[in-house]
């Protein structure tokens, strides 16, 4: 899982991380919002209703959903096993109520909190976007949402700082390769070859 306040980057590290790792998929959101310029449904977000968001949500449809500044997301619950099944590792790019879903129904799950160089970094990028389509009441209230986000970082298990695109991704690939030879995802293979030595006469 890979959270983040709002404008940090989060998203476009994790497009660029994916390429980079055989074996590594990017679970693409369900979201209420309207597109942006640019944006293609099934691409970045799968673009439903909020009528339609609501009944998927109701059916049990969704892993982990939450109300991020008044549009709804969610991560599917179906996608997400598809990729399991298939050995795949998925990379969740969700905000810290989701996060906090997923961990207490995946104990295994792995969290990456991203934060922004400076808070004075964080809100010229947010400015930035705000061009596009956030007025200042939304990029104040983004602001107080990260102060709060940040506090919870120590709920994850590793932090990265976006100074550098490139550096960031790198520390992101290292991360994925390392949990990839721990112990926890050795588990039961890694069990039956020590259990193999243990029965040498």
């Amino acid at each position: 899982m890979v959270s983040a306040p709002s404008g940090t980057g989060k998203t476009t590290l994790v497009e660029a991380l994916v390429p980079q790792v055989p074996g590594l998929e990017m679970s693409r959101s369900y979201t209420s919002r309207p597109p942006r310029p640019r944006e293609r449904d099934g691409v970045e977000y799968n673009f439903v209703s909020r009528e339609r968001f609501g009944a998927m949500r109701d059916a049990g449809e969704f892993l982990e959903w939450a109300d991020v500044f008044g549009h709804l997301y969610g991560t599917s619950a179906i996608d997400t096993r598809r990729h399991r099944d298939a050995g795949q590792d998925l990379v969740l790019v969700i905000d810290v109520q989701g996060a906090s879903q997923v961990r207490r129904l995946y104990g295994e799950t792995v969290g990456i909190f991203v934060l922004p160089p400076s808070p004075a970094v964080l809100e010229r990028r947010l400015r930035r976007r705000s061009r596009d389509h956030l007025t200042e009441e939304e990029l104040r209230r983004r602001l107080a949402v990260a102060q709060r986000e940040v506090e919870r970082m120590a709920d994850y298990d590793y932090v990265v700082v976006n100074d550098e695109v490139e550096e960031c991704v790198e520390r992101l690939r290292c991360i994925v390769m390392a949990e990839r030879t721990s112990w926890r995802a050795a588990g039961a293979a890694g069990e039956d070859i020590a259990r193999a030595f243990r029965n040498i006469d």
